[in-house]
């Protein structure tokens, strides 16, 4: 047996809770934002990382990727040795599936890892030397390529709702909000899938806090454009938000019921 098969694999096991489908609006976001990554990338890899109990995200994975990068490999790294066993008849051409945890058992550096709903299980205390761990095995920068992603965050059940920060080597960039429009009351409700290292930050005094508080009140303040669809209020609430917040994206994300901001607005308050 080599010193790697002997490793016990570092995290613990997740619910594995999956469903087709699940991950869309992440994964659609995944292949607009660092499709030119994978495409560059002399062996463009991906990370699904903890993809459950069936492998429905890591075979959907594959299929988004390729459409803009037709190069993009996947691998699927689950802990629980059964599940990896039951994803086994899925592999194909791109797509494998290992045992493994956040030591990210593969050779070389990744281009992506993707790790949803993974660190919900954990303490707050705990993600930074998570973050830290998955950063280190991404591509690193070099040239005119910002490196490797690492992508977490947590989503409901069936995909309407996610948040998720996005990583590079050099630390967090960016959070995105996203939601599928027409079940969405006010922004607010993500509160409740604000990835680990946000979700106990949504009180007073914390920039989350202050940024769903005002995001509401764009929100409010925009109901007039509920006549013409919950597209065109999403869309006058975010450009209402670019006043105060530093919004990264453009309209054509927007449109897609998404707004992505700069991490350092939002990071918890030491």
């Amino acid at each position: 047996m080599t010193a790697r098969a002997a490793t016990r694999p570092l995290g613990t096991v997740t619910r594995g809770t999956t469903n087709p489908n699940r991950l869309r609006r992440m994964d659609r976001w995944i292949a607009a934002t660092h499709g030119a990554e994978l495409r560059r990338a002399s062996d463009p890899v991906a990370i699904d990382l903890g993809y459950g109990a069936a492998p429905w995200t890591a075979v959907e994975l594959l299929t988004r990727l390729r459409a803009a990068a037709p190069r993009a490999r996947v691998v699927g790294i689950e802990i629980e040795p059964e599940r990896v066993a039951a994803a086994r008849p899925y592999e194909r051409e791109g797509l494998t599936f290992r045992h493994g945890g956040f030591e990210i058992p593969v050779p070389g550096r990744p281009v992506l890892i993707r790790a949803a709903n993974v660190l919900r299980q954990y303490d707050e205390g705990e993600v930074a030397a998570v973050w830290e761990r998955l950063r280190a095995r991404l591509a690193p920068a070099s040239g005119g390529s910002r490196g490797g992603l690492l992508v977490e965050g947590t989503c409901d059940e069936i995909g309407r709702r996610h948040v998720w920060v996005a990583l590079g080597p050099e630390g967090p960039r960016t959070v995105t909000f996203a939601t599928r429009l027409g079940s969405l009351d006010r922004p607010s409700d993500l509160a409740e899938r604000l990835p680990k290292a946000l979700i106990h930050r949504n009180v007073p005094g914390e920039p989350v806090h202050a940024f769903l508080r005002d995001f509401d009140r764009a929100w409010a303040a925009a109901a007039p454009y509920a006549s013409y669809g919950a597209r065109q209020r999403w869309l006058r609430a975010v450009r209402d938000l670019t006043t105060d917040w530093p919004v990264t994206d453009s309209p054509a994300r927007w449109r897609q019921g998404e707004v992505t901001l700069a991490w350092t607005a939002l990071a918890p308050r030491t």
